[in-house]
């Protein structure tokens, strides 16, 4: 029997690539294939020892990260029905507006470890770490050792990827499995095999329980090549395509299918929709709305036609811009190249050539994925290119070795030299975009890039040791500008929902620039457009965010949050935020309440809302997800979110909370909040609002003002 790999010699499965009798499993962990240098296991394990320890490091600084997130973690590891559902709160009030599949895994760590800014934050680490490991497996395998290593290299030093990788917005789980659907078409490949086809499409499946329709985005490049390149007849190829397609059905739509049939009245509403239905939000608000700009229950506005708007312009420069650059696009350019230089090399091989499949499967997917996100007109966010750091890392690895393999040829050597010089522009003009940060680093970057773009041009003349320097002297060149990006990334919390990479700035300059809290995601939250939030960490303490004890450990009576809370005051560098609130809980010194942030709650506010908060389902209730999100990781205890995310959402209706305070089941009111695009003066966010000022008895503590929904007025008739 034997282990056959692509396009290699087959060696045996029990022994060595001399002949000799296979190593015992540890060594094998240690040494890899019998074919593999030396240095290759023990490089690779090192890499992803490094990864892991730089992604784990000052993890705790971003406090509950995305309070929208942490508080549906927190009711998940509360309630079984709020983990399955997805709810932000353990009462089952309403859910977050993605599918829950992302805050399963968080939710699960903080069942065992207890709410902390670690337990929430290291399973999103893990699936860095992991996407790592797939890229390196799907890489080696055909390609060498050093292919693998490079595209490792390159996705951790992605700046984007060191960000959402620590973060809990659903993007880390979907760039992690849409890694893995295109590792399962690679072996798919290999030898017609339905069993890895079958796994792809269990990979989207689940991948759309995490961020809905972005799964299917690398869908028909996938599709196409497997038709056309898979080692087994026509009717054979559509026949897997076809039982793929249902494996991802099931993988994916069991979930769906459940929370649909469910009752609407035991069920949580489902956030984000406004007929409380998950296909609609599906379709709606996370599908077409965000390609159109129609977001139903959204209060910004797209970019459509090239134009700009409240999510930045669209058309193909936006992947460049001073808004997206800094965060994924040092390497593309080189990408993209290497990509057509990989093309061209295997242009006259088989059909079924798994070397041009790999370039096929990872170009296509970087192109559909880019593409999408470039003329999207809806809601757009920085952070979403971290979908695209393990196409873009896969291909330079991939093209940069097989470029050296053939640098006796002069075409190959020039292309590789075109592709570091290329690198080194770009990054001379990311670098000045951010000119007071590291100024002497882009002159280092463009004079090293240069000089190893001579050498490699000259590579097929010189000697090896002058070769291979040149080719160290590119890749420090070519990964020196996202390397300083994404230290920085490493070296500052993250709190809020529109959080950037780098340093202050790096994400500046358009109608999307601005680094931090904003609009509902993280995900479709849909909300503010960028560039009216703030980014925090620089300079805030661990943990002392959106209702966090330092340390971020929650507590009903702990003093949390003295001061102000991360989101809802100056950006990081002093750049004033735009139209947060900042006095207080629901906004009371801005008009933004809490939409775009979490609020602060002091230890007075804990302490009110924690007297005789047994007796009530949910002690308070907010008006927009993130204020009753920071309310609730400061008490504890469920805090009903009026209106979902952008307070727009019909849920409660004023006749249903109305019935929710004759019953008993709210203590509190926390005045103000955003009441988004449906939330006017016909909104039922409004609605309610104005019949809790009117019919209750308010209670201030200190710049927050609360209702005492058990205290009505003289002559009320609450």
């Amino acid at each position: 029997m034997t282990a056959t790999h692509p396009d290699r010699l087959a060696v045996p499965h029990r022994t060595s690539g001399h002949g000799r009798p296979a190593p015992s499993l540890p060594q094998r962990v240690w040494r890899g294939r019998p074919e593999d240098p030396r240095w290759a296991r023990p490089a690779f394990l090192g890499l992803l020892l490094a990864v892991t320890l730089a992604y784990l490091w000052n993890l705790g600084a971003s406090g509950y990260a995305n309070s929208f997130y942490s508080a549906a973690v927190q009711a998940g590891s509360q309630s079984w029905k709020a983990f399955f559902f997805g709810s932000l709160d353990a009462a089952n009030a309403i859910t977050v507006d993605k599918p829950p599949a992302t805050l399963w895994p968080m939710a699960l760590s903080v069942r065992v470890f207890g709410l902390s800014s670690w337990a929430i934050l290291a399973p999103q680490v893990l699936m860095g770490v992991a996407t790592a490991g797939v890229l390196y497996a799907a890489v080696r395998r055909r390609f060498s050792a050093g292919a693998g290593l490079i595209t490792m290299a390159v996705f951790a030093l992605t700046p984007v990827a060191a960000l959402m990788f620590r973060f809990n917005n659903p993007d880390a789980l979907l760039a992690l499995l849409m890694t893995v659907t295109v590792y399962c078409v690679l072996r798919a490949l290999e030898g017609g095999r339905t069993k890895w086809l079958v796994w792809a499409g269990v990979a989207v499946g689940l991948a759309f329980l995490s961020k809905t329709l972005q799964a299917f985005l690398i869908l028909p490049p996938l599709a196409v090549l497997y038709a056309v390149c898979a080692p087994v007849s026509v009717r054979k190829r559509f026949g897997q395509l076809g039982v793929s397609a249902l494996a991802m059905v099931v993988a994916g739509g069991w979930w769906v299918a459940l929370v649909e049939l469910w009752p609407a009245s035991s069920r949580p509403y489902i956030g984000g929709s406004q007929n409380n239905s998950f296909l609609e939000l599906t379709f709606g608000y996370n599908g077409l709305g965000r390609i159109n700009g129609e977001e139903t229950g959204s209060v910004g506005g797209g970019g459509g036609g090239g134009q700009g708007g409240g999510w930045g312009e669209t058309g193909l420069g936006r992947m460049f811009n001073s808004e997206i650059g800094g965060q994924i696009s040092w390497l593309l350019p080189a990408a993209l190249l290497l990509l057509v230089a990989g093309l061209w090399l295997t242009r006259r091989t088989k059909r079924t050539d798994t070397a041009r499949a790999a370039f096929l499967a990872w170009g296509g997917s970087l192109l559909m994925t880019a593409l999408v996100f470039s003329f999207m007109a809806g809601i757009f966010h920085q952070y979403y290119t971290v979908a695209l750091a393990p196409y873009l890392a896969a291909l330079t690895g991939m093209g940069a070795t097989v470029l050296w393999e053939e640098r006796s040829r002069w075409w190959a050597g020039a292309t590789l030299g075109t592709a570091v010089a290329v690198t080194a522009v770009w990054s001379y003009v990311l670098l000045g975009r951010t000119p007071d940060y590291l100024p002497w680093l882009r002159w280092a970057v463009l004079i090293g890039g240069s000089v190893a773009a001579v050498g490699l041009l000259l590579a097929a003349r010189l000697g090896r040791t002058l070769a291979l320097g040149a080719v160290g002297l590119g890749l420090a060149a070519s990964l020196a500008g996202p390397t300083a990006y994404t230290v920085s990334t490493l070296n500052t919390g993250h709190q809020g929902s529109i959080v950037t990479a780098g340093p202050s700035g790096a994400s500046m300059g358009g109608p999307g620039g601005g680094r931090g809290g904003g609009p509902g995601e993280g995900g479709p939250g849909g909300g503010q457009p960028p560039g009216q939030g703030t980014q925090q960490g620089g300079g805030q303490a661990p943990g002392n965010a959106q209702g966090t004890a330092p340390g971020g450990t929650p507590g009903r009576n702990q003093g949390q949050n003295q001061g102000q809370a991360p989101g809802n005051g100056a950006q990081a560098g002093g750049m004033p935020g735009g139209g947060m609130g900042e006095g207080g809980p629901g906004g009371g010194g801005g008009g933004m309440g809490g939409l775009l942030g979490g609020s602060t709650v002091d230890t007075e506010a804990t302490t009110l809302l924690g007297q005789n908060a047994d007796a009530y389902t949910w002690v308070a209730a907010a008006v927009g997800s993130q204020n009753a999100a920071s309310y609730q990781l400061a008490t504890g205890d469920p805090v009903m979110a009026i209106g979902g995310f952008n307070g727009s959402d019909p849920s409660p209706t004023l006749a249903q909370f109305k019935q929710y305070v004759d019953d008993g089941e709210i203590h509190y009111f926390v005045s103000g909040g955003m009441g988004g695009g449906g939330a006017g003066s016909e909104g039922t966010s409004s609605q309610i609002s104005a019949w809790v000022e009117e019919n209750f008895k308010e209670v201030t503590v200190q710049s927050a003002t609360f209702y005492d929904l058990t205290q009505p007025v003289s002559g009320s008739t609450s």
